[in-house]
């Protein structure tokens, strides 16, 4: 099974029915009470976090398969299903769409006065939900806006995030799935299993394994002298300031590299723009980050401050000064959740297909739903073999 990855939907407009919300609360509470009693609270967080299976109870509880709104909308109505249950169900979920996804901290620490959990657990969900929002934005520049955030967890220690980016450019959405049982590293491939409809490139990509030498240069960089580096951004800035311009530019000393700017040889999305190493707030959040050290390229990124453009600038440092050239490898891989009838992009893989809704049946089956509703999710079931 898969239980980390990125998917990609077009862009929703408008609210989801109130009738239409309310039939997925009252299915998805159902659903989740036979899961665990089944199964365990675990389970539900380990399966959450599976960007099929996620997709899967989204179409059961009757929204489209390809919606962005499927994401936020679903959450939302897990969030709704189980509240007031909590405790007695084991699962708890933070966040959501919007104003919400920045409450998550919040809400995390409220559960954890709530439950009398430990410090240390409590702090460690809010440290994670942090990291997993900054690296989706700062690491993984692909196009998309994180717009939703949400934390799943239970009292053992499991957790799962699902987040949710948008580009208005191509009106699509795009989904981060995280597990923190698969989680060995923020920093470094955290997400595997990923499902797209479509790719964009070029996506900076620092979590890839091929951007290992950017992290570490990178880190060393702020390691130094905060001065030594502006000399470096000088550099960049002067032959940044005109696109038309065939830039040539020393690296360590030791060897020369030709950008060909005009044609963008080299370009991560989006574009730099000419003024970008001239942004003051940018030299001031570098400044702050020379002055604390980070040992990792963990903790540069998690410090105060430190976003996109100051990855970017790192970033660019690495490759154009010394040498140490970046992924821009779209993460998302181009399927579908179970492939297509017309093996586009791939032949459908029965065995997981039929796994997938071998099991919804079986949850199906033994809920306290009328037969109807049984009957039209059976139904459904059917008509997507």
């Amino acid at each position: 099974m898969i239980y980390r990855g990125i998917a990609t939907f077009g862009l929703d407009e408008g609210k989801c029915p109130r009738w239409l919300f309310e039939r997925m609360t009252n299915l998805g509470r159902e659903i989740i009470e036979v899961m665990i009693s089944e199964y365990s609270p675990d389970e539900f967080i380990k399966r959450i976090a599976d960007p099929v299976w996620f997709q899967s109870l989204g179409t059961v509880l009757a929204f489209d398969w390809n919606a962005s709104g499927l994401t936020t909308v679903l959450t939302a109505a897990l969030k709704e299903a189980i509240r007031g249950r909590e405790k007695e169900l084991g699962i708890f979920i933070c966040g959501g769409k919007g104003k919400t996804s920045r409450k998550t901290p919040d809400e995390i620490e409220q559960w954890g006065s709530i439950l009398s959990l430990p410090d240390g657990y409590v702090n460690s969900l809010v440290y994670n939900s942090k990291m997993t929002a900054k690296v989706d934005s700062a690491l993984i520049q692909d196009g998309f806006q994180i717009y939703h955030h949400a934390l799943f967890f239970s009292k053992n220690g499991s957790w799962a995030v699902i987040q949710q980016g948008m580009n208005i450019k191509n009106q699509s959405a795009r989904r981060y799935h995280w597990y923190s049982k698969k989680v060995t590293d923020l920093v470094k491939e955290p997400h595997t299993g990923i499902v797209s409809q479509l790719l964009n490139q070029p996506a900076l990509n620092l979590t890839a394994l091929e951007s290992e030498r950017t992290r570490q240069v990178s880190t060393e960089l702020v390691q130094g002298n905060y001065y030594d580096l502006m000399k470096d951004i000088k550099i960049l800035a002067k032959y940044f300031s005109d696109y038309s311009q065939m830039a040539k530019v020393k690296s360590n000393g030791q060897q020369t590299i030709f950008l060909n700017l005009e044609n963008r040889e080299f370009v991560w999305h989006p574009v730099v723009r000419k003024d970008f190493f001239k942004n003051k707030y940018l030299q001031k959040i570098l400044y702050l980050v020379c002055e604390h050290q980070p040992e990792t390229y963990e903790k540069l990124l998690s410090l105060k401050g430190v976003g996109p453009k100051t990855i970017r600038a790192l970033s660019l440092v690495s490759e154009i000064i010394y040498g140490a050239k970046p992924s821009y490898r779209d993460p998302a891989r181009y399927s579908f959740a179970h492939g297509g009838k017309d093996s586009t992009p791939y032949p459908v893989d029965r065995q997981t297909y039929d796994q997938t809704i071998k099991f919804f049946a079986d949850v199906v089956s033994k809920s306290k739903l009328q037969i109807n509703e049984k009957n039209k999710i059976f139904n459904k079931l059917k008509t997507s073999k």
